[in-house]
């Protein structure tokens, strides 16, 4: 009877770590993924996105039998989430969401940039506006309060031209709204003025609603601050740093891919911008939002900081920021 329990323990026992590592298998404890899913935005800033995902680049770096899956996300903030609860595993977004949710308690590490420049201030045409110091009494727009563009304008603003929005009790009027309806907005004279992100400056210009009234280096972090950041999660850096390192190299193939072949590049982003909008964009606003954009994957933590400190100068962080831990380059000095 005793050599029965006896083994009657030993086969249950056997079941136990059976299917605990079972189990373990199945959670990707040990850093196994048999998925890989990818978010980014519609817009000439997240080419690297795009050309990752046509040219299969992620395929190519990840382990064999990896399924890569892409996401695309309206705005900041539905990326962030999707980053913390794991629905995706990475992938660009704007460097205000990331900043504002790694300081909010997000576990969260920026490991390369997508893109810097892309920002332009812009001005209804016909609204007698013809120089920044004109924006006083204005209503502008951004795509959110405190999103990248917002902060860019309003730091420009403040700093050049001593105006302020009325969130500050200053007299310009903000109001939000998705780039991609700016044009719109500017032809029916709901709004004066845009911090607009490309290829949509590009479209207002040749749809003839809008004209450029800053540009360039003379918007606030348009010259040093990544206008999109790759993230990922912290745990997934530290559980899988190999994962990750997979996931960055191809987008540093991406972002090499579009500095070698621009027009192939710029193909690509025509087509994937009509897939995921339902919007066609000429050759001639893709060839002009890409004069104002440059590609890269380098990443400074100081450009980030001087840009969080805006935020904070401008009452959109209740604290001075600290992104100490934020950023890691060691993937992109692979």
């Amino acid at each position: 009877m005793k050599k029965w329990l006896s083994l009657l323990s030993v086969i249950v026992l056997g079941l136990i770590l059976t299917a605990c590592g079972t189990s373990e298998s199945a959670s990707g404890s040990k850093g196994k993924n048999d998925k890989i899913v990818i978010g980014y935005f519609p817009n000439i800033n997240h080419v690297a996105g795009m050309v990752a995902e046509e040219k299969e680049l992620y395929e190519q770096t990840l382990p064999d039998g990896t399924e890569v899956e892409y996401k695309y996300f309206p705005d900041g903030s539905a990326f962030m989430t999707a980053i913390e609860t794991g629905e995706i595993q990475g992938g660009l977004v704007g460097p205000g969401p990331a900043m504002n949710h790694y300081m909010s308690g997000a576990e969260i590490n920026i490991v390369a940039a997508g893109s810097t420049g892309g920002t332009v201030i812009m001005a209804r045409d016909g609204s007698g506006i013809e120089s920044p110091e004109q924006l006083q009494d204005s209503t502008f727009v951004s795509p959110r309060v405190g999103c990248t563009h917002d902060v860019q304008f309003e730091a420009l603003m403040m700093r050049e031209y001593d105006l302020k929005s009325d969130r500050l009790n200053g007299e310009m009027k903000h109001v939000t709204g998705k780039p991609a309806t700016y044009s719109q907005l500017f032809a029916s004279n709901r709004i004066d003025a845009a911090a607009v992100p490309e290829p949509w400056a590009s479209k207002i210009e040749e749809e003839g609603h809008g004209k450029v009234l800053v540009e360039g280096d003379d918007v606030a972090f348009n010259d040093t601050l990544p206008a999109a950041v790759f993230v990922t999660s912290s745990e997934l850096k530290e559980n899988d740093p190999e994962l990750v390192q997979n996931m960055v190299d191809a987008h540093k193939e991406a972002t090499t891919f579009i500095q070698d072949n621009p027009e192939e590049a710029k193909e690509i982003a025509i087509k994937k911008i009509k897939d995921i909008t339902e919007q066609e964009l000429s050759a001639s606003v893709i060839d002009s939002a890409w004069e104002r954009i440059d590609f890269t994957y380098e990443v400074k933590l100081e450009d980030l900081e001087a840009f969080a400190a805006a935020s904070f100068e401008l009452e959109f962080l209740k604290e001075h920021p600290d992104l100490e831990g934020l950023v890691d380059t060691t993937f992109i000095e692979e």
